[in-house]
């Protein structure tokens, strides 16, 4: 069981709840039938098959959205637990964060953005916020998977302001340039955690650079430098997993601990925002 949360934890009390009410869940929390709608949809078992960085036929050991998004959970909630925010909440929006995303990266993105250009274009969190309000068919009586307020707003990461104002409640704070509750926020910096590690797996996994390479970032030469102290003589895919592992740990520890490493960001060259 989660310790009892922080007095500015979303909870099922404080929560601006569902579009279609529902009788409370018997046997778990609200935001735990959130996660499990989501993890039981088909938009979730479909990221599977969606592109991280490299595409199936490259290897079955790179990651996909699918993966990519167990792990955002995995560090999202080790962090909620620690801040006492809603475990469940962080996790579900973590899950469903790239339910939109498109087929191979933002190569995807990009060309269906093209083609929709006069239609006012392609968002991928939007078409997320779609996936679960709409296109899910789960459920006989409502459209879409019903989740609370505070779960769409995790998943609506970004929005333009032209589409910010046809979302109503859900848009406002975009358009007051405000910050969406603080277990989204968490899900959103637990995801650039995620890939900006796990990208520089699958980097050095495809060979398309080398750790020797990387070790000129700082953070990598310091975590490499521990690898080494601890484990004298490792190499080759343990050295990268100890490394990596150990990134994490750091960007995990100095964002519970308001660390230097987060502050001192961006270690390596950020991707554009997802």
């Amino acid at each position: 069981m989660q310790a009892e949360l922080a007095p500015y934890a979303v909870t099922p009390a404080n929560s601006r709840g569902r579009r279609h009410p529902e009788d409370p869940p018997a046997y778990r929390s609200e935001f735990q039938r959130d996660r499990d709608r989501i993890i039981h949809s088909a938009a979730f078992r479909r990221l599977v098959y969606k592109t991280q960085v490299f595409v199936n036929h490259e290897g079955d050991l790179y990651r996909t959205r699918l993966t990519h998004s167990l792990e955002v959970a995995q560090i999202a909630r080790t962090v909620a637990r620690t801040m006492r925010l809603n475990e469940d909440l962080v996790e579900a929006i973590s899950l469903a964060h790239d339910l939109g995303h498109t087929p191979f990266g933002h190569s995807g993105q990009d060309a269906l953005n093209a083609c929709m250009r006069e239609f006012g274009g392609f968002e991928h969190n939007l078409q997320s916020l779609r996936v679960v309000d709409q296109i899910e068919e789960n459920h006989a009586e409502f459209q879409g998977l019903n989740l609370p307020f505070e779960t769409r707003e995790g998943i609506l990461k970004h929005c333009s302001v032209a589409n910010a104002r046809r979302l109503g409640d859900l848009g406002q704070r975009f358009l007051q340039r405000q910050q969406s509750g603080l277990e989204a926020q968490l899900a959103n910096v637990a995801d650039e955690i995620a890939y900006n590690n796990h990208d520089v797996d699958d980097g050095l996994r495809s060979g398309l650079i080398k750790l020797g390479e990387l070790a000129e970032l700082p953070i990598v030469s310091e975590q490499r430098r521990v690898a080494q102290n601890r484990y004298p003589g490792v190499s080759g895919r343990r050295e990268i997993h100890e490394v990596v592992r150990n990134m994490i740990g750091a960007f995990v520890t100095d964002l519970i601990n308001g660390g230097p490493s987060l502050a001192s960001a961006p270690p390596m060259k950020r991707r554009r925002r997802r």
